[in-house]
C-alpha cells in the first residue's frame, strides 16, 4: 500500500506544494489558518482562494491556530477565546474537505507538580469534550499534536477518557524526540490507538528547525518502517518550511507515483 503523504503548505509556497502533490499524487496540509493575522482579517477570501488552489487535490488536512492557545485555561475568558478559535478552525477545514484538523495541547512541561498536571487534565477533559463533539457535527476530525509533552501519557490519558471518534492523535515525530527522553518506540505504542496522522522532519536534536528527512539526527528509514508495521497506517505531513526539503525526503517513500531520484542517488 502506498504512503499517504501530504506536503506542509504555507502561504509563501502553497502553489509550488500543490503543482508537487498533483505531480506524485500526494496530499496537503494547510497552514494559512493557523496564523491569527489570516483569521482576523479576510479569511473568508483566503479560504476562497485555497478552495480553488486544492481542487486537484484528493487528500487535505490543515494546521488549527497555535500561537498563544491555551486549551483547558482556568481562566474562563481565556478558555472560551481558544474554543471559538478552534471552532473557527474546524469550520474552516469542513469548508476546504479537510478530513483532519490539527491543534496542539500546550501542556507547560515546564510544571512538574502533580497538581497541575492532574488540573490539565480535569479541565481539558471538559475542554476537549466539547470540541470533538463539535468536530463530529461539522464531518471532521481534531487530532491532538503533541509539542512539548514529555510523556505520551499526558494526551493519551485525555482521548483515552473521552474516547470520540472525532477525537484522535497527531505523533510530531521531532517533537516527541526533542522535548521528551521517552523512546520513539514507547511513544508508537502508547499513541497508536488513537493514532491518524503525524507529522515528519528532521532536527539537529536541538532544535525544532524542520530539516528534510535525510538530514538529521534522526533515522526514518527505520522510524516509516515502524510507522508502516501499525495495524492503520497514519497519514504523514513533511512539515517543512522549504518546498526543496520536501522533494529531498520523497524518496524515502512508497508512493503511488514514482517519486525524484535522491541526490545521493545517480541520475
Amino acid at each position: 500500500m502506498a504512503d499517504q503523504v501530504l506536503l506542509s503548505a504555507s502561504p509563501a509556497n502553497i502553489s509550488d506544494c500543490v503543482d508537487l502533490a498533483v505531480q506524485y499524487d500526494l496530499g496537503i496540509e494547510v497552514m494559512a489558518f493557523a496564523y491569527p493575522d489570516t483569521l482576523d482579517n479576510n479569511w473568508r477570501g483566503v479560504l476562497e482562494d485555497y478552495q480553488r488552489l486544492l481542487a486537484p487535490v484528493n487528500l487535505i488536512t490543515m494546521h488549527g491556530p497555535f500561537f498563544d492557545m491555551a486549551p483547558g485555561s482556568p481562566d474562563q475568558k481565556i478558555n472560551a477565546l481558544v474554543a471559538s478559535r478552534y471552532h473557527q478552525a474546524i469550520d474552516i477545514g469542513e469548508a476546504l474537505g479537510a478530513q483532519a484538523v490539527v491543534f496542539h495541547a500546550n501542556f507547560i512541561a515546564a510544571i512538574r507538580t502533580e497538581e497541575y498536571r492532574t488540573g490539565w487534565h480535569k479541565r481539558n477533559l471538559v475542554f476537549w469534550e466539547e470540541i470533538a463533539e463539535y468536530a463530529a457535527e461539522h464531518h471532521v476530525t481534531a487530532t491532538i499534536e503533541n509539542m512539548w509533552e514529555f510523556d505520551p501519557d499526558i494526551i493519551t490519558y485525555l482521548l483515552r477518557t473521552i474516547d470520540h471518534p472525532n477525537l484522535r492523535a497527531c505523533l510530531d515525530v521531532g517533537h516527541a524526540h526533542l522535548f521528551s527522553k521517552v523512546p520513539f518506540d514507547e511513544w508508537l505504542a502508547t499513541v497508536e490507538p488513537w493514532l491518524v496522522h503525524t507529522h515528519l522532519n528532521n532536527n539537529d536534536g536541538e532544535l525544532d528547525i524542520h530539516r528534510a528527512l535525510p538530514n538529521g539526527v534522526l533515522n526514518y528509514n527505520l522510524l516509516l518502517e515502524e510507522l508502516r508495521a501499525l495495524p492503520k497506517q497514519p497519514t504523514m505531513t513533511l512539515e517543512m518550511d522549504r518546498v526543496e526539503d520536501m522533494i529531498a525526503s520523497l524518496p524515502l517513500f512508497e508512493l503511488a507515483r514514482k517519486s525524484p531520484v535522491s541526490s545521493d542517488e545517480p541520475r
